[in-house]
């Protein structure tokens, strides 16, 4: 299972609105005979690729899947026929789908045609892989990722606004991996003002894997010739999303907009104020907070904008849940409790 888990973060941010689900095949006398990952914009799904590559290794042989097997028509036939299809006598699963065309029924398909059906292995574990596609369906938005790059006292550039670069070249590098596992990324119209940046992975291998770019720019002021707008991967407003022209952004109305286009996995990048927003909203899911080991001082430039906030016991609290050194500087992950 935690070979599947793996094979399926190789959908993230690829295959929305759909959930990323990968799947092992074991042969009735315990070799592995087949992987398989979702693929691109969500079809052929993890269970087929991983059936055909296992042929007929897979009668009574055991899945090990990431997510609950479909059980519905649609642009594919269900996966639970082609599982009883191929004769594998168990499938190990984490969690069920809730998906409510799905909901329990695909392993009550598998039960009914006589298959072993056993459930929970990693279900935490297969729970945060799709946390994405499970917030668009409990909360009809995506889940979203604050990512922080800051010096030692919070700071995210000096008070001439300068910040290329604070963190260190193997940060940037998974910056880039977050672009890429991500559907779509946020950042304010002062940040594009600012910094230029593309907002896109550059990373060897991960060309076709390109994020919609997001700007609150409700006034229309990125200008003609920015980077955001220099290639194909597509860019949306505030605008976009349902707001009025020069309206201030609504996190939560904005959240539900791209939860209405199958966004699933949001990345914040930047400003102080955007970060604010959302943090005040209590609309942040994740934050990754990756540190240097440099100190700015007071007059820089914070990682968050003020708040509205006038006592402690009123804050989201966020639990850590990782701690890892990254080249010379160190990212801790941490999810709301």
């Amino acid at each position: 299972m935690r070979t599947a888990l793996g094979l399926s973060r190789r959908g993230l941010g690829n295959v929305w609105p759909n959930p990323a689900v990968g799947s092992v095949v074991v042969s009735a006398d315990g070799m592995v005979v087949g992987r398989g990952w979702t693929q691109p914009g969500g079809r052929p799904h993890s269970e087929a690729i991983a059936l055909e590559r296992a042929g007929a290794a897979a009668m009574g042989g055991t899945l090990y899947v990431t997510l609950e097997p479909c059980n519905h028509y649609g642009k594919t036939p269900p996966c639970t026929e082609a599982i009883i299809a191929a004769g594998v006598a168990r499938v190990v699963g984490t969690l069920q789908d809730p998906d409510p065309r799905v909901s329990g029924s695909g392993y009550d398909r598998l039960r009914q045609a006589g298959v072993q059906v056993d459930l929970g292995l990693m279900a935490d574990a297969a729970r945060h892989a799709n946390a994405g596609f499970f917030s668009r369906l409990a909360k009809g938005r995506p889940w979203v990722t604050l990512k922080m790059a800051i010096s030692m006292d919070g700071r995210i550039a000096l008070a001439s606004g300068e910040s290329q670069w604070i963190t260190c070249p193997e940060a940037r590098q998974i910056a880039h991996k977050l672009r890429a596992e991500n559907d779509a990324i946020l950042v304010g119209i002062g940040t594009v003002m600012a910094d230029d940046p593309q907002l896109t992975c550059r990373l060897p291998g991960y060309a076709g894997r390109q994020p919609v770019r997001v700007v609150l720019d409700g006034k229309d002021r990125i200008p003609p010739g920015a980077a955001i707008l220099s290639n194909d991967a597509p860019t949306w407003t505030d605008r976009d999303l349902g707001n009025g022209a020069g309206e201030r952004p609504d996190p939560a109305s904005m959240l539900a907009a791209m939860g209405d286009r199958g966004i699933t996995r949001l990345l914040i990048e930047g400003g102080g104020n955007v970060a604010a927003a959302f943090i005040a909203a209590d609309l942040v899911d994740e934050i990754i907070c990756v540190s240097a080991p440099m100190v700015i001082g007071g007059n820089g430039i914070p990682v968050v904008g003020p708040t509205a906030a006038t006592e402690l016991a009123g804050l989201h609290r966020f639990h850590r849940v990782s701690v890892e050194p990254v080249g010379s500087d160190t990212m801790v992950r941490y999810i709301r409790n």
